[in-house]
């Protein structure tokens, strides 16, 4: 897997020790969805307007097309044998459709880490919590990611990352104001939902 400068393991983040003789643990590739797996730039409207429209927003996943990069890395993790799992920001409530949209995609079964429905905690803090609880059982391989928050605090964590970039800056409906002038991008977007609010 591609990495970044991992900083060294913490405590937090060591991978569970084995015995001398006995096998080392599994090791676990770790993938974010939107923005990684999944393009949601054809929904981020629904939480750009005022008042925002969260059902709509999550309702609309199911059509998100796949990022051909991030289907890419997954398979590059599952061909050099790491076990594949997702780790999302989505509510749970969100599970049963998320599951189908990663298996519609032809990606492999894995563990799928959510965000409890009534949890606001910044996504920086709820993955890197996760991730640390994934280390007492296995050496997480690396961990994907498209938000720089969330790819700073899990460096700070002493876990290898890769910082997906591959979703393109911007959308139609995000990326000009109705005046013309400049608006937000679709990053700024996700960030806002994900650091500020703790949506997604």
């Amino acid at each position: 897997m591609p990495e970044n400068d991992p900083a060294p393991l913490q405590p937090g983040a060591t991978a569970p020790s084995s015995a001398p003789d006995g096998p080392p643990p599994p090791s676990v590739a770790v993938f974010d969805i939107d923005g990684v797996l999944a393009d949601v730039r054809h929904r981020l409207h629904h939480v750009t307007a005022r008042p925002k429209d969260w059902d709509a927003f999550f309702g609309a996943a199911v059509d998100d097309p796949p990022l051909a990069e991030g289907l890419s890395a997954v398979e590059t993790a599952a061909r050099a044998g790491h076990t594949v799992m997702y780790l999302t920001g989505r509510p749970e409530r969100c599970r049963a459709a998320t599951a189908a949209w990663l298996t519609d995609q032809g990606l492999p079964t894995g563990e799928l880490f959510m965000r409890a429905d009534s949890d606001r905690r910044p996504a920086r803090i709820t993955k890197v919590a996760t991730l640390n609880r994934l280390a007492r059982r296995f050496e997480v391989a690396a961990f994907v990611d498209d938000d720089a928050a969330v790819v700073e605090a899990v460096r700070r964590a002493g876990f290898t990352v890769l910082h997906a970039q591959w979703m393109e800056p911007s959308t139609s409906g995000t990326d000009s104001a109705p005046d013309g002038a400049p608006g937000i991008s679709a990053q700024e977007v996700l960030f806002e939902i994900q650091e500020s609010e703790g949506r997604t």
